[in-house]
């Protein structure tokens, strides 16, 4: 087979693995330690060993959706929940008021303690091997030409022709600055905001995918010579202040919850002391100083015409499209109790510095604080994830899969949901074991997949509650009930992890038992607490027993009880799309020959390939009749 990048030396050092995961963020420490509990031996290349799992931004973790995406990565193993309940210094349940699919984990982390946590825990992981090294290109070997390469585990086996989209190359390795080449069947990218990576501060540009970091050159050009479409996505951060120099007496006390609740399901509880967020404002004198400023900033000037998150927008682009709000919420949040930066969550910002410091001196408690380090915004190249098959590996190159920003997402928990699968898959591929594709209603990260892959982006990705079409399934409590037996079977997660979820529901059962034997008011306990006004404790007064059950079984009961009927009909959504799941479509399926299907449908439905009439149904623009069409050329 010929290669397909640049030669590699005859005195080459060459490093033999099975699973080479490049980039050592949020996705690539999950990505490494998936696959090294699977038994793969994993090197996890990065540019800086200072950095692993650095909170580029926020350090906070969690939110509405994401928290329920921390727990699903817990309840499968990952390192994500454990470190957050070990570093953080501000807990809060989002969204409490609200019912249970709407409650959501937050927590502020120890940004130095969380990386730190991160890097100690793979630098012992067993079967990672983590590596200082810079990437600069692709080993990969030419397939047979015209040949279909498709596994009969993603789809049914492919026949000899030739149509868009079907695999040319498969990957071999990667080759780092110097000519050494670690060498792979199975390649994991999560190189984050790397890629061709410039920063902006009003008119000035350096390169860097972060402040005080490089970029990478390499890999944008090995991926584009692969075939391999890229794009460009921006992302931004806010300016992060001095604690000693902000007056807290003006602004409002934001404490964490009374009753902090832990994102691991193998945290009993969190102990450490939590330390307050305080909130403050904009007003209508910083609005006017951005309108007089917006020809200097980047996005406004013409200087950056790559998208941004619409929903955590800088502040330039707050005072533009809210034009009718006096004011904008900020959230000044320690980034730990070892340090006096304060970053401040909702000004995000690439304006010039002078403008910077004259809009703080306008904020009530910042009018003296000093910037110790600027906003600034990030360009970047991303993969758009259409290009992706379920299990997130490429459709061009077997054996290489994508991960975290790289597929035009934001958001380190959105970034370790996908490093965690594409982890399993990178193994579960060289294993030839059929790959972890989890269904919508199955978890968030099953949704956050299939909307990437299916639909693509057009801005960066960040998940919402309302994405998720069966919520009421996927609360942030019961992903333990939802992930763990399926984690332990694929040997994901431990037997101690499995036997905690055994006595679980060993314990909900019993509770449910007691409650249909008790009788209140002449009614069974159960039907007595499926109204709405009853609480666990009354419940607890007529039927004494159910006190010894945790507070996690109590919720687990209760909230089943009580939800029964909307589950119900959830359940029965499910089943009718499992029905079109069953249907599947051959990746060699041609398209172009359906006579009747709309030229538009022929073209995104042979772009996507989709593997089942379910996931067709799903592509923006298909229609019912064109579905209707495909399933009867399919019989």
């Amino acid at each position: 087979m010929s290669t397909n990048s640049n030669s590699i030396p005859s005195h080459a050092t060459i490093y033999d693995f099975d699973v080479v995961v490049v980039g050592a963020g949020h996705a690539g420490t999950e990505a490494a330690a998936a696959a090294a509990r699977l038994g793969a031996r994993v090197a996890l290349l990065t540019g800086n060993l200072d950095t692993v799992g650095q909170m580029s931004c926020n350090p906070a973790i969690g939110g509405v959706a994401k928290g329920q995406i921390v727990r699903e990565i817990d309840a499968l193993g990952g390192l994500m929940g454990q470190v957050i309940d070990e570093t953080g210094i501000q807990f809060r349940l989002l969204n409490r008021r609200k019912g249970p699919a709407m409650h959501s984990p937050r927590a502020q982390a120890d940004k130095k303690a969380y990386q730190q946590a991160i890097k100690t825990s793979i630098e012992y992981y067993p079967g990672i091997s983590l590596i200082q090294e810079l990437v600069e290109d692709l080993e990969v070997e030419d397939l047979p030409s015209g040949r279909i390469q498709a596994e009969e585990s993603i789809v049914p086996p492919a026949t000899e022709q030739t149509q868009p989209g079907f695999r040319k190359h498969r990957i071999r390795g990667v080759i780092v600055r110097g000519g050494a080449c670690y060498r792979a069947p199975a390649v994991v990218l999560t190189t984050g905001t790397f890629l061709q990576a410039i920063m902006h501060t009003g008119e000035a540009k350096t390169a860097g995918g972060r402040a005080g970091e490089g970029t990478t050159q390499g890999i944008s050009g090995a991926l584009a010579r692969l075939g391999i479409q890229l794009s460009r996505f921006k992302t931004g951060t806010p300016p992060r202040l001095n604690a000693k120099t902000i007056d807290f007496a003006a602004t409002e006390l934001q404490p964490g919850d009374d009753d902090p609740q832990p994102f691991s399901y193998l945290t009993e509880s969190i102990t450490q002391s939590q330390i307050p967020c305080y909130i403050t404002y904009t007003n209508e004198s910083v609005h006017a100083l951005i309108r007089e400023n917006l020809h200097r900033a980047p996005m406004y000037s013409g200087q950056i015409n790559s998208t941004g998150p619409r929903y955590c927008p800088s502040i330039e682009d707050k005072v533009v499209r809210f034009a009718d709000k006096d004011r904008h919420q900020l959230f000044l949040e320690p980034e730990g109790p070892r340090t006096a930066e304060i970053y401040v969550n909702g000004i995000s910002t690439s304006l010039p510095r002078d403008v910077q410091d004259a809009i703080l001196k306008l904020i009530p408690g910042l009018e003296r604080a000093e910037i110790m380090r600027y906003g600034y915004a990030v360009e970047y190249d991303f993969s758009p994830p259409d290009q992706l098959l379920p299990n997130l590996e490429t459709k061009l190159v077997e054996g290489l899969f994508l991960a975290g920003q790289i597929n035009g997402t934001t958001g380190y928990e959105e970034a370790g949901s996908q490093g965690l699968l594409a982890g399993v898959n990178a193994c579960l591929k060289i294993k030839g074991q059929e790959p972890l594709v989890l269904s919508r209603d199955a978890a968030y990260m099953g949704v956050l997949i299939d909307d990437l892959v299916t639909r693509g982006v057009d801005e960066p990705y960040r998940m919402f509650t309302s994405r998720a079409e069966y919520r009421l399934l996927l609360r942030q409590d019961n992903a333990d009930r939802r992930l763990t037996r399926l984690g332990y079977e694929l040997g994901l997660v431990d037997y101690d992890r499995f036997q905690r979820l055994e006595i679980k529901e060993r314990e909900i059962g019993a509770a449910k038992a007691q409650l249909d034997a008790g009788r209140v008011d002449e009614a069974s306990g159960t039907k007595y607490l499926r109204r709405s006004e009853v609480s666990w404790d009354e419940i607890c007064g007529h039927i004494p027993e159910l006190r010894s059950y945790s507070r996690e079984v109590a919720d687990q009961v209760l909230w089943d009880i009580r939800y029964e009927g909307y589950v119900n009909r959830q359940q029965l959504q499910v089943a009718r799309q499992q029905r079109m799941s069953e249907k599947r479509i051959p990746l060699s399926f041609d398209f172009q020959a359906i006579r009747g299907l709309r030229n538009e449908a022929k073209q995104k439905l042979t772009k996507i390939r989709p593997l089942s009439l379910d996931q067709a149904s799903r592509i923006s623009g298909i229609t019912p009749a064109d579905i209707a069409l495909v399933l009867a050329h399919l019989s």
